[in-house]
């Protein structure tokens, strides 16, 4: 049986619409899961949405509709972004399933009877906007003197009955864990920053609200609903079948991997692990933040008005084009800037010029001048063993790469194939072996296809649309595109298909 593989994006708050940022960690997860899908893991990849809490509530109510009504709308909506990105998520979860809820209590019952939880009264510092409570000295100052969140969200006093988690119980075996799985919060610097959170000393924290409704009631006390992120965190298990441990998904359960946007990165590195030790079930893996894009140089905001809708992109750009981008431009863990300038360049140098090009001229030629059919291999040269060990030996180093989540480096190690190939067909020149030398004129093509085949595979999770074109082209059977497909090889004299472009330039209309 193949190994498993489980991995997640947040499940996004729906409290707005869908944006660039969201598209971001979905197509990065999305990659990661075709990758592993094709090197042969069986994969169960998860998002959805996060339905409950006070801003959605207040939210609805600004719009004059029911909470459940403004969710099942603004969900809907993040699935056609999922949809449109070509995200090919195995479960689209949303809390405000039943399954969820049976989840949720379920594991709050398992918290009480490991007496993880007790009933107190909270008093403290709380922000709508980030459904988050904070200590006196996280707080900043903003420019009129106010007390803000450390995330400049405004923040209200609040004294109400609460059900409490002692998270203070757990310091120590958090701290345990990170010592053990040096790997379990990623980047670097994100580990750091949680380290010294977990060291500073750990408050018990409240893990239920009276003053809103809009949430999951607490098993025997429906005056309270759960905290929005004792509630979200538990969607992870919720889609593997929990609290049915006998579920056939659940053998996916731990998680291998969660991603996550560096401004929650708390609660999976500290709250969520914390919970599950009390319950008695297994940690995640990883915990994997990004970095947030601004649009040409701006941070996105709604007072802006500089969201950016990734389906317009993909009206203008084409998907693929978009999710190369996206994971082509900055290394993944750091920020990123968005411009319409960055992206068309992108495109038209490295989609249009180098592997678009390369694949057009090669197949062209081979329709031209060897009957359209994949010609036949003499004696290798120096330059041709070259190319192919590249070739060979690109698998591993993405793979690599991938494990990583350096993403933007395992394109970059392609790329570095596609120029090599590119310099190769420039330097062997077959349009002049065509006069001089056919029998090396068509060993040079063959090395080409050969090239080409191989960056298409790889590139499959990246840009699975125009791959799909790419591979037809060079006579590779749908059915054998897995990873394990690259050690066989072509058939010569097998026909091709008549060769059509696969990245257009893009020109700016007038």
């Amino acid at each position: 049986m193949s190994k498993t593989f489980y991995l997640t994006t947040p499940i996004f708050y729906v409290n707005g619409a869908p944006h660039l940022g969201h598209a971001y960690t979905s197509v990065a997860a999305d990659v990661l899961a075709r990758f592993k899908r094709l090197d042969g893991f069986d994969v169960f990849f998860l998002t959805g949405t996060d339905e409950h809490g006070q801003k959605v509530e207040a939210a609805a109510r600004a719009a004059g509709v029911e909470p459940q009504a403004f969710t099942d709308r603004v969900a809907a909506d993040f699935a056609d972004m999922a949809r449109r990105m070509k995200i090919s998520n195995d479960d689209f979860i949303r809390t405000t399933e039943a399954r969820h809820k049976r989840a949720c209590q379920a594991i709050w019952q398992k918290l009480m009877a490991a007496g993880a939880i007790y009933l107190g009264e909270y008093a403290g510092w709380y922000a709508v906007r980030d459904e988050a409570f904070y200590d006196e000295d996280e707080l900043i100052a903003g420019k009129d003197g106010a007390k803000l969140a450390p995330t400049g969200a405004p923040v209200e006093w609040v004294v109400e009955p609460s059900y409490f988690f002692k998270l203070s119980a757990y310091q120590d075996k958090l701290l345990a864990l990170y010592e053990e799985h040096p790997g379990f919060i990623a980047p670097a610097a994100k580990r750091n920053e949680v380290l010294a959170f977990v060291k500073s000393g750990l408050r018990d924290l409240s893990v239920s609200r009276t003053s809103f409704s809009w949430g999951i009631p607490v098993p025997g006390d429906p005056e309270h609903v759960m905290y929005v992120w004792l509630d979200a965190l538990v969607n992870y298990l919720t889609a593997v079948g929990y609290p049915d441990e006998g579920d056939e998904k659940f053998r996916f359960w731990p998680a291998d991997l969660h991603l996550v946007g560096k401004e929650i990165v708390r609660f999976h590195a500290v709250y969520w692990p914390a919970f599950l030790i009390a319950a008695g079930l297994p940690v995640p893996k990883k915990v994997f933040s990004h970095g947030w894009w601004t649009v040409e140089g701006e941070k996105m905001s709604k007072s802006l008005g500089n969201f950016i809708d990734p389906r317009p992109l993909v009206d203008e750009f084409g998907v693929d084009a978009l999710r190369f981008f996206l994971l082509r431009e900055v290394p993944f863990g750091g920020d990123g800037d968005f411009s319409r300038k960055a992206l068309i360049s992108r495109l038209n140098v490295e989609l249009a010029n180098d592997l678009g090009n390369l694949a057009q001229r090669t197949l062209s030629f081979i329709a031209k001048n060897a009957d359209g059919v994949v010609p036949a291999r003499g004696r290798l040269h120096e330059a041709d063993l070259a190319l192919l060990g590249m070739a060979g030996g690109l698998a591993e180093k993405v793979r690599e790469a991938m494990e990583r989540l350096a993403f933007n480096e395992a394109l970059e190690e392609i790329w570095k194939v596609i120029r090599a190939a590119n310099g190769y067909i420039d330097h062997q020149a077959p349009w002049a072996l065509r006069k001089t030398d056919i029998e090396r004129m068509n060993t040079v093509l063959r090395v080409l296809v050969e090239t080409i085949r191989t960056i298409g595979f790889l590139l499959q999770p990246f840009m699975p649309g125009a791959m799909e074109n790419l591979l037809t082209q060079v006579g590779v059977p749908a059915a054998a595109r897995h990873f394990s497909d690259l050690e066989t090889t072509l058939v010569d004299g097998a026909g091709l298909p008549a060769p059509s472009g696969v990245f257009p330039r893009y020109v700016e209309a007038a």
